[in-house]
């Protein structure tokens, strides 16, 4: 019943019918076999059933005004499980095979001959030629048909005499795409692999770079026309590619794990979901090999829930993804968290800024080398549309690449006009991105912006921003080096074990998540949210809190970020509405990330070793006696003066900022004068 409404459609001018291989074999095993082994012979004479059919069916309606349909299209699709692209070997030529990839470039469309009308420009005999499928062509004869018949009166016909009569051969549309690999499924230390796909008729201009996609079709072989005379063994040769049949297109986030789940998988998420615990084990299981950094933990689990994406009334979009950077010094785990969220997220894609262009993250345009026509191949943050991408080494980027992918993160869209291509790709990707300050190591007495070298537009297109520092302690140096020798032993690994979610469950309930829960706002948590945006902005503009006077003031987009923020909690807990609770720990995020990482040493305190203390107040003690209070002094004189007799910037340093935090000094124009107060 299915294929017969599907073959209503031709009366729209729609000619062609949708066909489940499933369908097949339940109906006959032996048919289905047939077409898997030789479907070569058998997709025609299914394309002339389904022609026969639907000019049945529009004898029996009556549809007189109908078009009769030259050729019918069947598209065939199969649930089965995909082959990879890798294990197409010669074995399978001619065969139906059914593979997932993305794909990754699209050409023009181009006209193909299905028939071609060929005329004899001596004798005006005509003979039609049929042109077989994919991309090989037709040979045109040399001879015409009647030089072995010549007649009485009449002289042979020369050599190529046979000329093409455009107006009565039948034409169709084909296109050529590439394949690739998906970036997750790729053995370590691999080289994606690519192929050809040809796709006519009603198969073009359906597919788009970076549209992940399980495709059915014969794999066949197109002879290797350019022939070295050196290396005659290559005549041999064939290059394999594949003819497209048919499609499904794979939903966002279900990729190595298919959306699909069995009654025993739901109910056991279901369960995990109804935990009260299950975002302190969810938030533990992120890189729990590395001691501490818990907010960071927690945020990296925000980002690969995700929040709601919303398409509003007049078609905008509003982003549900969460983009966090992570900023600060060596050696305190960063990479080791974008490798862990590389190898959670269903879909993801790991680059290092240095080795990153613009083209690579964005969208490139190639010449293809056969045609000379120039072709749109999706980079990173393309490929991994519906997932994370995860740039490490982000401030190693030069300054235009950063530029453009400003808008990838904000608008989720990537927009091209090169080499005469226009078109705009889809990015719906959170960005996890980790850079070190300008001088290697945060400095507690410079101002944030001093040490990033990364511009407001970019910072401002993060949810969440961490400055990562390597606090010395006695207590956190011994707890982290009994951690780390512990691991090396095997020691924690047990409890680990049994206290974290295994990496593959985490992966799927991930999944499960992001493809089963879109929460919203609850009248309590839109309330919540809209005072905090209030008494923020009020304190700020007020300057009624002290401890945030560099707090830069919470503009929409920060607000924004704390709904998606409440909503990826709300996922974790497979709850359909935002709650209270949730708007209140992403308030908690929003503040020890982002507010906190504007603060500068004054407000996050100085560790003053203790050899340099004894040091630090004969400095403050010096400065009292050079300035009285009320008189003011160039900020680098008195370094030079202070230098001169102490010889110690970094203990000259301190105690200035000591004496600002204490409001003994206070900074004016710009910080290059200096006043005392008290």
């Amino acid at each position: 019943m299915c294929i017969r409404d599907s073959l209503k459609n031709g009366g729209s001018g729609r000619y062609f019918v949708p066909v489940d291989i499933s369908d097949l074999d339940n109906f006959d095993q032996r048919l289905a076999l047939l077409l898997r082994t030789k479907p070569v012979d058998y997709q025609p004479l299914m394309e002339l059933a389904a022609k026969e059919v639907f000019e049945a069916f529009t004898l029996e309606t009556e549809q007189e005004n109908v078009i009769k349909p030259t050729a019918f299209q069947v598209q065939l699709f199969s649930g089965e499980n995909p082959r990879p692209l890798r294990e197409l070997k010669s074995h399978l030529l001619g065969n139906l095979v059914t593979i997932d990839g993305i794909i990754v470039s699209a050409t023009k469309v181009a006209t193909k001959a299905r028939s071609i009308r060929l005329e004899c420009s001596n004798c005006l005999h005509t003979k039609t030629v049929t042109v077989p499928f994919g991309i090989g062509g037709a040979s045109i004869p040399r001879y015409c048909d009647k030089v072995n018949e010549p007649g009485p009166g009449k002289e042979k016909c020369p050599i190529d005499s046979y000329v093409i009569v455009p107006e009565h051969c039948e034409f169709y549309d084909q296109q050529m795409l590439k394949i690739q690999e998906s970036p997750e499924t790729l053995p370590s230390g691999e080289i994606p692999r690519t192929f050809q796909v040809c796709v006519d008729r009603y198969l073009v201009d359906r597919l788009s770079p970076g549209t992940r996609i399980t495709l059915t079709g014969i794999y066949t072989v197109l002879e290797r026309k350019t022939l070295r005379a050196a290396d005659m063994t290559s005549a041999a040769l064939k290059l394999p590619y594949i003819y497209g049949l048919g499609y499904a297109a794979q939903k966002t986030g279900a990729r190595k794990f298919d959306a699909v789940f069995t009654a025993e998988e739901e109910e056991k998420f279901q369960m995990m979901g109804r935990d009260p615990g299950i975002y302190d084990k969810v938030s533990r299981s992120i890189a729990s090999a590395i001691y501490g950094h818990d907010d960071i933990k927690r945020a990296v689990c925000c980002l690969l829930f995700g929040g709601s994406r919303k398409v509003l009334p007049d078609r905008m979009k509003l982003r549900g993804d969460i983009n966090i950077l992570l900023i600060g010094d060596p050696s305190t785990a960063k990479s080791q968290f974008l490798k862990f969220a590389e190898r959670v997220a269903p879909i993801s894609v790991y680059t290092s800024g240095k080795g990153s262009s613009a083209a690579g993250l964005t969208a490139s345009i190639i010449k293809d080398p056969s045609s000379g026509e120039f072709q749109l191949e999706g980079g990173a943050m393309v490929l991994a549309d519906g997932g994370v991408v995860c740039i490490d080494e982000f401030d190693k980027m030069r300054q235009q690449d950063r530029i453009a992918i400003h808008e990838a993160m904000e608008q989720q869209t990537i927009s091209v006009a090169k080499a005469g291509i226009t078109t705009i790709l889809n990015s719906r990707t959170s960005v996890l991105a980790a850079a070190n300050p300008i001088f290697g190591r945060y400095d507690d007495l410079k101002q944030v912006a001093e040490q990033i070298e990364l511009q407001t537009t970019i910072l401002s297109r993060f949810d969440c921003i961490f400055v990562v520092r390597d606090v010395r302690t006695t207590d956190q140096d011994k707890a982290i080096a009994g951690h780390i020798i512990d691991l090396h032993m095997g020691k924690n690994l047990i409890e680990a074990e049994e206290t974290d979610i295994d990496i593959n469950l985490l992966k799927k309930f991930i999944t499960y998540a992001r493809a089963k829960v879109s929460p919203r706002l609850s009248d309590k948590a839109a309330a919540a949210l809209q005072n905090f945006y209030v008494e923020t902005r009020q304190n700020v503009s007020d300057g009624r809190a002290k401890a945030n006077k560099q707090h830069i003031p919470v503009t929409v987009r920060q607000l924004e970020a704390i709904i998606r923020l409440s909503e990826s909690l709300a996922k974790v807990r497979l709850s359909p509405t935002v709650e209270l609770e949730h708007v209140e720990e992403a308030c908690r995020l929003f503040k020890v990330s982002t507010l906190s990482a504007i603060k500068n040493g004054l407000e996050l305190g100085i560790n003053v070793p203790v050899d340099m203390a004894g040091v630090v107040l004969k400095i403050e003690e010096s400065i009292k006696k050079r300035l009285p209070i009320g008189s003011k002094i160039a900020h680098t004189k008195l370094q030079e003066e202070l230098n001169a007799r102490f010889q110690n910037p970094r203990a000259i340093e301190v105690a200035i900022v000591n004496m600002i935090r204490r409001e003994e000094l206070q900074h004016f124009e710009g910080k290059r004068v200096l006043m005392r107060k008290k």
